[in-house]
């Protein structure tokens, strides 16, 4: 590659973790108490960052507050008091004491929320597939062995056990001829979600392994496949400049040509990562090979929890030919306390900038919450007989009879998850008692029958 005849070099992947990071040249300018910080948490919550995020995403001059730095880096106030001294007292101790210090923590913080290692693990001829969740009908995900790593790691992700060794929390399958058999098996299932991790991590010929049989087996049934990644965000290079960035690209030609619908379903959670010219490159060629892009994040204290971030990146979104998709509520699993908002204040954020879009960019729903009887969209305040009501209704639902119906909740200000709310009127809402039997007689394939 060259410009005005001089060579340019191919940007280089370049990972920094708790082994690494004293390397990077701005940190080292950081004052000790957040070095220290960094690796106390860091211990607990999964950290790493790379060469793109450091040098085109995070302004050094408004560090420790700016947003992609407290998106990347472990910040002293994810871990609460008590766990954060505890740490840093092990972390003078044997590494067997700090393994042991960590993972007692790690298991205080709900590491695996909405029942995805109970309830969403498939059951089929006598197995438990662990490689994969199918929670909502038409729906399966399946997570690459190759792709349970990321180019960075996001402070907030509700998929941090994933990273951090612990093994019996893992999701991860490297068997594509079950996923294939599972499939004939449901056909009501049309809707193949590759996740992670990050499937992008994975060099093509790896990710042919699993696509690729997809498309050459008898799967009638299969309409759509989706790809979640974050790595337009975090490495965009990994679509246009990469070794293997052509192969691919066609590899993802190759399943629209095959018919299939094709979405990835990119991670975007301020502005600023859609800014470079990077990431706008690798959004055209995305398009290019006939991928759809939808758009989602959480709304996150101390990064987005801003109307004029959430407009300015539904509308940015648009203009690069993207589909804003969701905005969900941070999830109840490890550092909620330091990004989670109230449901109200969710809502209003979320209706403040919807105002501030046109049509284009109301293609986003949100708040909404992924619990464990499924997708809950906040539609907002209500009064009902003089009293303030919390008025919900399910997205997705484990029974798809739940999907569509309102129902309601007692007002409540400092509420951040279903659970801590109460039915507007009875002792339960209408959707427990289905559920409860569905937890009961542990039924794993979801679908209307199941609740008759």
């Amino acid at each position: 590659m060259t410009i005005t005849g001089t060579k340019v070099r191919k940007p280089k992947y370049h990972a920094y973790n708790l082994h690494n990071y004293l390397e990077i040249p701005q940190v080292k300018k950081l004052p000790p108490e957040y070095r220290e910080a960094i690796e106390i948490v860091g211990n607990v919550l999964p950290f790493k960052t790379n060469n793109y995020v450091i040098d085109h995403l995070i302004d050094w001059k408004r560090v420790p507050d700016d947003p992609m730095f407290v998106l990347t880096f472990p910040q002293k106030d994810m871990l609460t008091p008590g766990p954060f001294d505890e740490m840093a007292h092990a972390l003078t101790q044997p590494r067997e004491t700090i393994r042991a210090t960590a993972n007692r923590i790690r298991l205080t913080l709900n590491p695996h929320p909405a029942g995805q290692l109970d309830h969403n693990v498939p059951l089929f001829n006598g197995e438990r597939l662990h490689g994969m969740q199918h929670k909502y009908r038409e729906t399966i995900l399946f997570f690459p062995g190759n792709g349970q790593t990321c180019h960075a790691y996001c402070s907030f992700c509700f998929r941090w056990p994933q990273f951090v060794g612990m093994h019996d929390l893992k999701f991860a399958s490297r068997e594509s001829q079950k996923l294939i058999e599972y499939l004939q098996a449901h056909p009501e299932i049309n809707d193949v979600l590759f996740t992670g991790g990050d499937p992008m991590i994975m060099k093509v010929n790896h990710l042919k392994e699993y696509i690729e049989p997809l498309l050459n087996s008898n799967l009638p049934s299969l309409k759509r496949i989706r790809i979640g990644t974050k790595a337009l965000s975090y490495w965009p290079y990994r679509f246009f400049q990469d070794d293997d960035s052509k192969e691919l690209l066609k590899l993802f030609r190759s399943v629209t040509k095959a018919g299939k619908h094709l979405a990835i379903m990119a991670h975007f959670n301020h502005p600023v990562e859609l800014s470079t010219p990077a990431v706008r490159r690798a959004i055209k060629a995305l398009r290019g090979v006939g991928a759809e892009i939808r758009t989602q994040s959480p709304i996150l204290r101390n990064i987005n929890d801003d109307a004029d971030a959430w407009a300015t990146m539904w509308n940015e979104q648009v203009n690069l030919g993207c589909i804003p998709y969701y905005m969900f509520v941070v999830r109840d699993t490890g550092a909620q306390h330091f990004f989670g908002i109230s449901l109200v204040k969710a809502w209003q954020l979320f209706r403040d900038a919807y105002q501030r879009v046109s049509g284009l960019s109301r293609t986003v729903r949100g708040p909404s919450l992924s619990t464990n009887p499924g997708k809950v969209q906040i539609l907002g305040v209500s009064e009902i007989r003089g009293e303030k009501a919390i008025t919900m209704r399910f997205l997705q639902g484990r029974n798809p009879d739940w999907v569509q119906r309102p129902f309601f909740a007692k007002y409540d200000e400092q509420a951040t998850w279903l659970n801590e709310l109460r039915p507007f009127d009875g002792e339960k809402f209408f959707f427990e008692d289905e559920l409860e039997r569905f937890y009961r007689e542990n039924l794993n394939t979801p679908t209307s029958e199941d609740f008759e």
